[in-house]
């Protein structure tokens, strides 16, 4: 592809990912993630040329509001809402600026405060864009003859896992070692809301939320934020950037067919079809044939609300055959030392689910695991093979109503480690270690056009 037709995350930053108490803000979340993006790309906000900024909880132009403490430059600020893909299709606009010549550098920047407690309506004076999908569930139970219950987002995907394991076999077992894995994981990310490490036994004594699903198997709500930085190649090479680029090989932003209404599947009501036809079109982009490429995928970010979510997403991205996650459960080929290793920063059950943040955060863990900064959280054998570029990184981000966002990343074939990078220009290594930011930090990366009277303002 042409310079300039190839699209790189170059910066990214995360804040913690916290319960939601009302203890930050948004626009404070956002400064913090931001910052320690740009220092990641050793780059100024006067570089950015244009940005997408996530959020599904928060009112009109809160990504001005946070952006604003960074410099006025009068660049485009997009804001988006997306459900729970919101921050990844804030990142897909991103990069389709720069794959499409707009610009040069872009920012994608995701952030959320929410409320304690499952998720609920702040427009109670009108129907739910999403209210057809809880009626159609409620149909697959009555046609399966298995009424479910509980909150209306466990119950949907809840719903779905059952379809799966009475279609396939296996049972609630499955979905406690999805969880266990994912709690276990992120004993060893600082960002994670939750580092408890619950064993399957301790999962599924936890209270119960819907017939299959316990507390544990189930994302909170979180407060927090997540940034990256993206790059045309001519940016990366003029910046000096080669040492930690990596490439957006392939990407795709999908939408329900009529399958998830006209099957009464819950699977496909809640993502399943959408997902499928999504990485197939991913794959495809990346120059693989029907089926192929996943073999050489190492590491996956997917989205694991609800674990059983995770386990019908293994066959909809096509790293198991249809009947075979669960047998995929059982020989742990989602954990390390397995084929795959899947949420290796714990996943949306442990580390918390943000809705705005979420995505970014997503290729945040990716982009470190490519980058071999993950520490702790490294999959190994990333690099156990004869391409240097190693395998790929898969992001999965769904969300209902419906969207789905898959991404294909890798190192370049120019990509070569050394020499001063982002944990040089932040002082650690932000992919395994969490510090909060200081005004010194905001003075770095802030534009030469920027408000003193704005930036008074912040909280860090």
């Amino acid at each position: 592809m042409a310079p300039g037709k190839r699209s790189f995350i170059v910066g990214c930053g995360c804040t913690a990912f916290i319960k939601p108490r009302a203890t930050r803000t948004t626009e404070d979340m956002g400064l913090e993630a931001a910052t320690k993006a740009l220092l990641d790309a050793g780059i100024t906000y006067d570089e950015v040329e244009t940005a997408f900024v996530g959020y599904c909880y928060g009112d009109s132009t809160s990504g001005q509001r946070a952006l604003y403490n960074l410099g006025m430059t009068g660049i485009p600020i997009t804001n988006v809402n997306n459900n729970c893909s919101t921050g990844s299709t804030a990142l897909y606009q991103a990069s389709n600026a720069v794959k499409g010549g707009l610009v040069e550098c872009a920012l994608a920047l995701g952030f959320e405060r929410m409320k304690p407690g499952s998720l609920g309506t702040n427009f109670p004076d009108r129907p739910s864009p999403t209210l057809l999908f809880n009626e159609r569930v409620v149909d697959a139970e009555k046609k399966a003859d298995a009424i479910n219950h509980g909150p209306g987002a466990p119950r949907m995907f809840g719903t779905a896992g059952s379809e799966y394991l009475r279609k396939y076999g296996g049972g609630v077992e499955h979905l406690a070692k999805i969880a266990s894995k994912n709690h276990r994981h992120s004993v060893n990310n600082p960002y994670s809301q939750f580092r408890d490490g619950w064993s399957v036994e301790e999962v599924l004594k936890a209270p119960k939320i819907t017939n299959e699903l316990t507390k544990f198997m189930c994302s909170p709500t979180s407060d927090g934020g997540a940034c990256a930085i993206i790059a045309s190649e001519d940016f990366v090479h003029k910046h000096g950037l080669e040492n930690q680029a990596i490439e957006i090989v392939a990407q795709s932003l999908g939408t329900d067919y009529p399958s998830t209404f006209e099957t009464t599947s819950a699977m496909d009501v809640v993502g399943y079809d959408m997902a499928k036809r999504c990485a197939d079109d991913v794959f495809s982009k990346a120059g693989f044939r029907p089926g192929e490429g996943r073999d050489q995928v190492g590491v996956v970010e997917l989205h694991d609300c609800f674990a059983a979510n995770e386990l019908i997403t293994y066959a909809a991205l096509g790293l198991c055959k249809e009947e075979d996650a669960c047998r995929m459960v059982d020989a742990g080929d989602n954990t390390y030392g397995g084929k795959y290793v899947i949420n290796p920063s714990g996943g949306l059950e442990a580390k918390g689910h943000p809705l705005g943040a979420t995505g970014i955060g997503m290729h945040f863990y990716i982009a470190m695991q490519l980058r071999e900064w993950a520490g702790p959280m490294q999959a190994g054998h990333l690099f156990d093979t004869a391409d240097s570029r190693g395998k790929y990184g898969l992001v999965h981000n769904l969300g209902l109503g419906g969207a789905v966002v898959i991404s294909l990343l890798r190192r370049p074939e120019f990509y070569k480690p050394g020499g001063r990078d982002g944990r040089d220009r932040l002082g650690y290594n932000h992919a395994h270690e969490y510090r909060p930011i200081t005004m010194h930090d905001v003075d770095k990366v802030k534009a030469k056009k920027y408000s003193p009277y704005v930036l008074q303002h912040a909280k860090l």
